[in-house]
Parts: structure tokens; C-alpha cells; sequence
């Protein structure tokens, strides 16, 4: 349905002769299945798929001997349609965390060689998931990471040409401002992505009806599916705690200090009560944690607090939807007022996790505060969210002391064009995702 990065990432895994049994993680409805299956019908003669959430039962087949020769006589009998040509069969394994004895078999696929393994999973390691201990094949399996759709795959989507990217790549390395015409489209994209995020059945939603109602109740639904899910796969000790976690995030992000507060969650909350739960969350790929550094320097994970973060989305849309009704409008007339910290923030936490980056900041008081920091070319670089207006008084105060900070360049993201007054560098907010550098 629409262009996928997994894809590469399938393609290259399957060109290696040495490969695992991979499994693609990520959190609920980001188009994992739709994913591996378009990949594999399109990449293998034979294709056997089993969904473990859908067919439970099917877990009953690995309750005896693990050998691949059981494994695939058993898979056939129950699966008639299941066939089983060496080097030219792909099995997939989706929702994996659902049949624990399945994740343990990939050792013995990976050992027989056989056939290729891909497998999904949800909820792979989150507490209280499963009852069932078994043991995790270290050192036979690929574990990767999948997102939602990221920007450049919502511009894909959009139909927007690789000479329209490679434009945009110019004028970044050049930093020579972006056409009028591209500009104003790439800031409208820009906006509607805000609002609809990357989760392919929201997305497909909104550029199928444009309507943006449709499309809200498609995200809540999703953010409900969530909340089921907190209460469904949780220790029962720590549902109602993992939820009021959940809900605290737009109240979280709605302070001017922004750093997660547990008696924001609830009133005397403690880190004791919530840590747990907090994590929960996070490795459920519902949200992203950035931490505050102790000073601007390379490297950045060793110089992170580990108490002391902010908690974003994973998805931006996702986030939206969780606010007052009408904030869809308020953001593509540009009519945000104080919130609009919180969800350009949001936004840059999407693009950037997406692209795989870990998410730091640097606060050292109320009044030296950088929204970002990341490694870029090279270079502790601190990475600012602006309005037009903004001043950027505490990026300046880190380049002004290069000695104290060692910090020698800076970028402002806002809703202008590319532009550079020393050691700042401007860019329009659509070009975040263009900073992939080391």
C-alpha cells in the first residue's frame, strides 16, 4: 500500500547468506504484517504464515519437539496450504510474543538453515506480557526496530519525486533558501503530517477521504486499542497505574518545564509507584524518553541523567488526537498559541526517533534550557524548535561559551527558510528529517 525503509532492510537480511530468523518490532498497527507479507509474497516461491493472535491454537503445534523436521511436518498438517521447498520458502511467525515456544524454535531454524524466518512482534519484552518462561534464542535471531511512517515516507506517500529530495539535500548541504513554490508545498505537508502522523491506516484514511473526523476516530481508536492493551497484557498491579501514566503525557508536555513529573500523573506520585509502569509504556513503543545531560559533550550517552527526561509519542498524530477537539484546525491555520511548544517538540521527537536517534536535552536552570541536543557531523550540535519570533537566547549563551559548553555550531528548526547567522544554522521545519549526519 504505501513505500516502506523495512523493505531495504528485509532485502538486504535476505542477500546474507549468514542471516538470523529476524524479527521486526514495533508497536501496534505501524504496519509491521502488511510489511512482511507484501515483502515475502513478492521475494519467495512459498510463503507460510502463521498469526498467533488470531490463531492462538496454532501455538499448540510447538508444545512437543522443536526439531524443523516436526516443526514442519506438524505446520503442514494444520496448514494445508503450507509447503515447504528449501531455500525457497519463507516462513512468518506473526505476533510472535504470543507463542513464546515459537521464539525459542528459531534457534533450530537457524541451526537446520532451511528456510528463512520472519516474525513480528508487539509486545515483545514488556512486563507481565506472558506467563509462559522460555528462553530466548540469544545469538539466533535479529531483533530491528519498526516505527510508524516516518516524514520522508508520509512525503513518499504524498507523491512527492526523488528531484523534489535531492533538491532539498542541495539546499541544505549549500544553505541556499528553498524555492517559494516547494517551500510552501513541503510546509503544508509539513502541517497535515503533524496533525495525521504516520500509522498507515490513519494515513491511508486521510489522503483516501481528507476528512479529518474520519481520520481523529481512527486515531483514537488506536489510542484505545492501546489502553485495552494496558489493561489486557499488564500484571493487574500495574494497570491503572500504566494508564494514568499514559494520560499524564499532553498535561506532561503542557508545563514549561516539560521534564515527566510523577505527581503530575497523580497528586504525590512517586518514582516508585510509576518507574515501572513508565517503562512498561516505553517498551511497548508507545513512547520515547529523552534525557537531560549532565553537560553538552560528546559522548552523549554517557554524559545522560538517567532520572531526569521528557516523555514524547512515538507518533505525532497519535498525540494529537489525544488533545481538545479542534486542535487539528488550530494547526494547520497555525493557530496554536502556548501549546504549540509541546507539539513541535512532539514533532521533532517523532522525526528524529524515527530515524533512529536517541533523544537528549539540555536544561541546566529554568533559564538555559536547549529542546534538543544530537550528534551531528561530527559535533555535540543542540537542536532548537522556533517560532518565527523565537530568539534562541539559550542556544546563543552555549556558542557565546564554546570553552564552557563545547558547542562550536547550533541548529533552529521553525517555519522559515534556510538561512545561517554564524555559527546558527535556520532551517525550515521539513528539513529536520534531511539531518541524518554523525
Amino acid at each position: 500500500m504505501f513505500k516502506r525503509k523495512i523493505t531495504n532492510i528485509l532485502k538486504a537480511w535476505k542477500e546474507d547468506p549468514n542471516k538470523n530468523p529476524i524479527i521486526v518490532k514495533g508497536c501496534r498497527q505501524c504496519g509491521k504484517t502488511f510489511s512482511v507479507k507484501d515483502f515475502a509474497y513478492k521475494n519467495y516461491k512459498n510463503v507460510v504464515y502463521m498469526d498467533f493472535h488470531e490463531q492462538p491454537d496454532l501455538c499448540e503445534l510447538f508444545a512437543g519437539s522443536l526439531s524443523v523436521d516436526y516443526l514442519t511436518m506438524a505446520i503442514s498438517a494444520a496448514l494445508p496450504d503450507a509447503t515447504f521447498d528449501p531455500k525457497e520458502t519463507c516462513v512468518i511467525f506473526d505476533e510472535i510474543q504470543e507463542c513464546p515456544r515459537a521464539r525459542t524454535s528459531l534457534k533450530y531454524f537457524k541451526i537446520d538453515g532451511r528456510y528463512d524466518v520472519i516474525c513480528t512482534g508487539s509486545l515483545l519484552g514488556v512486563s507481565g506480557y506472558s506467563s509462559t518462561m522460555e528462553s530466548i534464542p540469544v545469538g539466533y535471531e535479529t531483533v530491528i526496530d519498526m516505527y510508524p511512517m516516518d516524514f520522508e515516507e508520509w512525503l513518499w506517500a504524498n507523491g512527492i519525486k526523488q528531484s523534489v529530495f535531492d533538491f532539498l539535500k542541495k539546499s541544505l548541504v549549500d544553505e541556499i533558501p528553498v524555492a517559494t513554490a516547494i517551500h510552501n508545498r513541503m510546509r503544508q505537508l509539513l502541517l497535515e503530517y503533524i496533525i495525521v502522523g504516520g500509522m498507515p491506516r490513519v494515513v491511508s484514511t486521510f489522503l483516501d477521504t481528507h476528512d479529518v473526523n474520519k481520520m481523529i476516530a481512527v486515531q483514537r481508536g488506536i489510542v484505545d486499542d492501546y489502553k485495552s492493551d494496558m489493561i489486557k497484557y499488564a500484571r493487574p498491579e500495574d494497570r491503572s497505574r500504566i494508564r494514568e501514566c499514559f494520560d499524564s503525557i499532553p498535561r506532561q508536555l503542557a508545563r514549561d518545564n516539560k521534564k515527566f513529573t510523577y505527581s503530575v500523573v497523580r497528586k504525590g506520585g512517586r518514582s516508585k509507584e510509576y518507574m515501572g509502569c513508565l517503562q512498561w509504556i516505553e517498551d511497548a513503543g508507545i513512547v520515547r524518553r529523552c534525557r537531560n545531560l549532565m553537560i553538552t559533550e560528546l559522548p552523549l550517552g554517557g554524559n545522560a541523567l538517567q532520572d531526569s527526561f521528557k516523555i514524547y509519542m512515538t507518533d505525532t498524530g497519535l498525540f494529537v488526537s489525544m488533545l481538545d477537539d479542534g486542535t487539528q484546525s488550530d494547526i494547520l491555520q497555525g493557530r496554536l498559541n502556548g501549546y504549540k511548544g509541546a507539539i513541535y517538540e512532539n514533532l521533532l521527537a517523532d522525526i528524529l526517533g524515527k530515524m533512529g536517534r536517541k533523544l537528549y536535552y539540555f536544561q541546566k536552570t529554568d533559564s538555559l534550557e536547549i529542546d534538543f541536543v544530537m550528534r551531528y557531523k561530527g559535533e555535540c550540535t543542540p537542536v532548537e524548535c522556533k517560532a518565527r519570533t523565537g530568539n534562541a537566547k539559550s542556544m546563543r549563551t552555549l556558542l557565546n561559551h564554546p570553552e564552557k559548553y563545547h558547542v562550536y555550531n547550533a541548529i533552529k528548526l521553525g517555519d522559515y527558510n534556510v538561512g545561517r547567522d554564524g555559527s546558527l544554522l535556520t532551517l525550515p521545519f521539513y528539513m529536520a528529517f534531511l539531518l541524518t549526519e554523525v
